[in-house]
């Protein structure tokens, strides 16, 4: 199970994100799980996860903003951005990087948690907050997020994508990022979501992810996602669905949520104008101003 770790050097230029990194091991082979921690004015903790492909880089532009509320905490997936990769495929599961997010956040003892998670972020932390450690969260933020439990059909956007990255020799993630927001992104930026991948076999984490979607019942992680259904039914602290009015991707599970989850409708019918799929990078500080809010409110 060979590892890799993707130089430092290639991340000193990158724009608006250069908080200090640290790390925790997360799996019995010794990876490590890279992550910021920056303090904040207030008592809030937020914990903020990132999705397919990028990393913490993706919330730089909220950092400044949920700060004025209290502690930000924001990881790197193993196999994405400073955390450790593993070079085959095959050695990512929907187990593992759930099994991986536990850790973490067991090894940072986190607590009173407002959950913030995109993509791949709430295919994993959304589970893991509302049914697995639910003491450990007070508030949950969904945005861009899917529910995955193999009975709601995904999109053909998503399948496009999915046949994008894992029929192509030569993925380039920056590319895919910029073609999924709104916005067109500057060259640093481009440069900065390029950095955690120096070649193709560091990007086995990145490949490996669309596949990993569950799709059918009996799709490993589908379990969670079909517990997690019936347990957001009975979710009683405050949950807002924050979506952007341009993914395509996900734009079918804003309303699913909203009905699901009893105390979503408390919460303003607002979409994320002007955004796409990655709508921290679209919008990073309109969502941190709704993400105040919302902790203000409750």
């Amino acid at each position: 199970m060979p590892l890799v770790s993707t130089s430092e050097e290639r991340f000193e230029n990158v724009p608006e994100y250069d908080y200090p990194a640290d790390s925790v091991t997360v799996t019995d082979d010794g990876a490590e799980m890279a992550y910021v921690d920056v303090p904040g004015e207030g008592d809030e903790t937020f914990l903020c996860l990132h999705g397919e492909p990028t990393w913490g880089f993706l919330y730089r532009k909220m950092i400044p903003g949920l700060r004025e509320r209290g502690r930000v905490v924001v990881p790197d997936f193993v196999g994405f951005g400073r955390s450790d990769k593993y070079t085959d495929v095959d050695e990512y599961s929907f187990e593992m990087h759930y099994e991986t997010l536990r850790r973490f956040v067991e090894s940072l003892d986190l607590d009173g948690v407002t959950l913030v998670c995109q993509d791949w972020g709430s295919v994993l932390g959304l589970p893991f907050a509302v049914s697995d450690q639910p003491e450990r969260f007070d508030r949950i933020v969904a945005m861009n997020a899917l529910l995955t439990d193999g009975e709601i059909e995904l999109v053909e956007t998503w399948h496009q994508f999915k046949d994008l990255v894992v029929e192509t020799d030569d993925f380039d993630p920056a590319r895919l990022i910029d073609g999924a927001c709104v916005s067109d992104l500057p060259a640093d930026v481009l440069a900065g979501y390029r950095a955690p991948f120096p070649d193709e076999e560091s990007k086995a984490g990145a490949y490996a992810w669309p596949p990993m979607v569950p799709q059918t019942p009996d799709t490993p992680g589908a379990d969670r996602h079909a517990q997690l259904r019936e347990d957001l039914k009975a979710w009683d602290k405050p949950f807002f669905a924050l979506f952007s009015d341009s993914d395509p991707i996900t734009e079918q599970y804003r309303d699913l949520f909203r009905d699901l989850v009893p105390t979503a409708d408390d919460e303003p019918d607002v979409w994320v104008e002007a955004a796409g799929h990655f709508l921290q990078e679209d919008a990073g500080e309109t969502c941190a101003e709704h993400i105040v809010d919302f902790v203000d409110r409750r």
